[in-house]
């Protein structure tokens, strides 16, 4: 009797144990990156769209899979390498202090995969001011539905 009871809570136990990894292994945990900027690298996107507004003279990449803000270069997501060597490419013939903000907003800052490398891209050159542009949700919650200028 005590030899079912002890069978039957292991089994139990181990049950337990499996389904808990299982339900881990299933669940997307956040990804935390190191990021390359410092906090007065970025520009919030009102500063952005003002400046947009003024024609003040900056140029804009988009470095993800999103629609381009108004004026912005398009040059893919950066996170493959053809568009990161695109990337590489065009800075050997950019001025080291031309205004330059980039962005993506294809998800939240935090996970996004293109703005890391492209951001390194512009520091390893020594370039001396380019803005990663704040977009902490995505480009449609924090740009478009602000109604900020779109092309």
């Amino acid at each position: 009797m005590l030899k079912n009871i002890l069978l039957k809570v292991s089994f139990t136990a181990l049950l337990f144990t499996a389904m808990t990894a299982v339900s881990y292994a299933q669940v997307s945990k956040p990804r935390f990156q190191s990021n390359p900027w410092v906090e007065d690298q970025l520009i919030s996107p009102a500063v952005l769209a003002n400046m947009i507004s003024k024609k003040e003279d900056v140029k804009i990449y988009n470095i993800g899979v999103v629609q381009n803000i108004k004026g912005a270069t398009n040059l893919g997501a950066a996170s493959e390498a053809g568009n990161l060597n695109k990337l590489k490419e065009i800075l050997k013939t950019t001025p080291k202090n031309k205004a330059i903000v980039i962005y993506c907003g294809c998800c939240p800052m935090d996970r996004c995969p293109n703005i890391r490398p492209a951001f390194k891209a512009f520091t390893d050159q020594k370039f001396t001011n380019v803005r990663l542009l704040e977009l902490t949700t995505n480009i449609k919650t924090d740009w478009i539905d602000h109604g900020y200028p779109v092309d």
